[in-house]
């Protein structure tokens, strides 16, 4: 493979819902094209992008897979995302490393589902162009004309047709490009892709001329010069056209429509010819990539030009057994060569870039040099992970991370056997780093290791990769929570330490004064000894006697919090008083006093903002009620109704699972702490009950 330029370079992310023939599309490009030399097959297990074991054992895409096809003087690097929400940092760090996106919808399996309209609104969001291939057309039940329709109901009324199929299912026979105005009818047998290029048939001209105006029309109003003509009656050419369409591409004016059957090779050369004109070079989205970083304190323009210092971006890392890590990088700026030394600004360490490639599915293809604009791969760097920023020691720079997306799901994880808890957390962080959806957290309060994910799919997948990668069998539980306890009422209360062991004995005595804080407060002690009670070298041990038993509680084992602790009497004796013995007295007085003062349990709660279609609003309400949730109010939003509520965190376990069940994967949500308060009597007797069972089967040893 030779090197290209930035200007012969296009960088596309494929999205789609899951099942809806992305993996097969970027086969079947890759296949046109020449670079892949045979064709896969997702059922087969040999598709060029999803070659994990996961992959091949589940059907589905996992992982972002990167390839590459070279068609008309130009390279188009294929990012292939998965459909299911559960791998949807893949797909965030595919549409980040891209410049435009292919969006991928079945004409057969369900049409425009949630999947599409998720990566939709994010390249929108981007402002980055998006062109949208109509798959499968030739399954039963394929439906060109209500898949158009969907898109434009469900999408944007400024989805345009382009190509549109001539014959669909059974009877597809081949698409009619309403740019050329020409009807391409494919060959039965034979070698795929190929095709003759006739007229078109007298029974597809009505619909032909219906969408060509369609299209006509869409692109003349978006441009001024272009809509004159029109409007005048002056027949468009089809390179100021395809120009035209371009410009509104990139304006966000216009999304092209096309159709295509992977399987039988339908539309796919025509697809990739509209890939390198429609979609924008890295030379020319230099606008819209507009990333700064640091150098010596200035902030730096970054332009995908090669006689600039070198940049990129590493935005995924994948880990193999038997050769390391993976890393994969878009250069924004300048060139590196095979072997050439870098900077890893984000750690500040140097790293060589050996072995230099582009990666094609599981293969790696080895280049001397790449150029701007690019994607690439190196292996073994010591000291890089996703989101690292590598450039040079002279012109250092940090360009801005990936926003990931945060982790829906939480579950505990356990080794087993417990032996091997050291071996799982090397596989977690290892998981972690390929993964940055994942998340990996020792809560010292339950003593657990907490791992977050995307959805429970996620989580499921996760555990195979450690079972595979590292040899660790690991179990999930749901998390304990992290209560707290606190007191309603004051009460004085002395705790008197006194041992007598036959040589210097033990003695400490203090009175001690608790009372509550309002919620937040924490912890306070006050000194009020008067009259040398209590020599002043002997205060701090109480108090540090009443924070450690504090920490055990009074009710079920959790820290107690928000009180004050007054010192006001006691005594000592000059010859067996010692800082041990006024720190068990310390102890004493709190649990004598504590158990007095009408103690609760507080639980956490978080803050919850949920966006939900309208359609579903009443069963999300309901759903939230159900969990204990307080409803604090509804706000209408561009993509649903809006739901802030407050809801305990105990009760919050696969909220995601359910929220995605209720509204068919459109509900979302975003959560944050709540602070604590407290746990109603009934939930509270329930809790308390079952931490004295817990107890009893420690010191049972059960």
């Amino acid at each position: 493979m030779r090197a290209y330029g930035s200007a012969e370079i296009r960088n596309v992310a494929v999205v789609g819902h899951g099942a809806s023939g992305k993996t097969s599309l970027v086969d079947a490009l890759c296949f046109a094209s020449g670079t892949s030399k045979r064709r896969g097959a997702i059922a087969a297990g040999t598709a060029l992008t999803d070659f994990t074991p996961e992959e091949a054992e589940r059907g589905f895409s996992i992982t972002l897979g990167c390839a590459a096809a070279e068609w008309d003087g130009c390279k188009v690097n294929l990012l292939d995302t998965p459909g299911y929400h559960d791998f949807v940092g893949e797909a965030t760090a595919g549409v980040a490393a891209a410049d435009g996106v292919l969006l991928v919808v079945s004409a057969a399996a369900g049409g425009v589902e949630v999947g599409a309209e998720r990566m939709f609104r994010e390249a929108v969001r981007r402002a980055d162009p998006v062109l949208v291939a109509v798959t499968m057309l030739d399954r039963e039940q394929a439906n060109f004309d209500a898949t158009y329709r969907a898109l434009r109901e469900r999408l944007s009324p400024k989805v345009v047709p382009v190509e549109v199929p001539l014959g669909e299912g059974v009877g597809l026979r081949g698409v009619m490009n309403l740019f050329t105005g020409r009807a391409y009818v494919y060959h039965e047998g034979g070698r795929a892709g190929e095709y003759d290029e006739v007229d078109v048939p007298a029974e597809a001209r009505e619909a032909f001329d219906r969408y060509r105006g369609a299209l006509i029309e869409a692109i003349s109003a978006t441009d001024d010069a272009l809509l004159e003509r029109y409007l005048d009656g002056a027949e468009l050419g089809r390179d100021e056209v395809i120009g035209g369409l371009k410009e509104a591409m990139k304006r966000g004016d216009l999304y092209p429509v096309f159709a295509v059957s992977a399987e039988r090779m339908v539309g796919v050369r025509a697809l990739l010819t509209e890939l390198v004109q429609l979609m924008p070079s890295a030379y020319e989205m230099e606008e819209l990539h507009a990333f700064t970083g640091a150098e010596g304190g200035a902030t730096v323009e970054i332009h995908a030009s090669d006689e600039r210092p070198f940049a990129a971006l590493v935005f995924k890392t994948h880990h193999e057994p038997h050769l390391g890590d993976v890393s994969y990088f878009r250069v924004l700026q300048g060139s590196v060569a095979t072997g050439q030394e870098v900077f890893n600004a984000t750690r500040g360490a140097a790293e060589k870039l050996a072995h230099l490639a582009v990666p094609c599915g599981r293969e790696r293809i080895e280049v001397p040099r790449l150029h701007a604009g690019d994607i690439g791969c190196v292996t073994k760097l010591r000291n890089t992970h996703t989101n690292d920023t590598l450039s040079t020691r002279e012109h250092p720079v940090r360009l801005p991370a990936i926003a990931f997306p945060e982790p829906a799901v939480h579950f505990a994880v356990h080794a087993e056997p417990r032996e091997a808890e050291e071996k799982l957390q090397q596989g977690l962080h290892r998981l972690h780093d390929e993964d940055p959806t994942f998340t990996v957290a020792y809560q010292p309060e339950t003593h657990e290791t907490i791992v977050g994910g995307m959805g429970e799919r996620h989580l499921e997948v996760q555990l195979a990769r450690l079972r595979r990668k590292h040899g660790v069998t690991a179990t999930l539980t749901r998390p304990t929570i992290a209560y707290r306890e606190t007191i309603t009422a004051s009460e004085r209360a002395q705790g008197r330490h006194k041992k007598q062991t036959g040589g210097k004995g033990q003695f400490g005595d203090a009175w001690v004064r608790l009372a509550p804080l309002p919620r937040g407060e924490g912890y306070l002690f006050e000194d009020r000894i008067v009259g040398g009670a209590i020599p002043s070298k002997y205060i701090p041990a109480v108090d540090k006697g009443v924070q450690e038993a504090a920490a055990r509680g009074v009710l079920a084992g959790f820290p107690l919090v928000d009180f004050r602790v007054e010192l006001v009497d006691g005594s000592y004796h000059s010859v067996d008083s010692s800082e041990q013995a006024f720190r068990m007295a310390g102890i004493l007085a709190f649990r004598a006093g504590a158990t007095k003062c009408r103690p609760v349990l507080l639980e956490p709660l978080d803050v919850l903002e949920v966006t939900t279609p309208d359609g579903y609003l009443g069963d999300v309400l309901g759903e939230l009620s159900g969990r204990r949730g307080q409803i604090l109010g509804t706000e209408r939003g561009e993509h649903g109704t809006r739901v802030r509520a407050v809801v305990p965190q105990a009760e919050l376990h696969l909220f995601a699972t359910q929220l995605h069940s209720l509204t068919h994967g459109r509900g979302e949500f975003v959560r944050r702490s709540g602070g604590y308060e407290r746990v109603p009597a009934e939930v509270e007797r329930k809790i308390v009950v079952e931490h004295a069972k817990r107890r009893e089967e420690i010191m049972q040893g059960v």
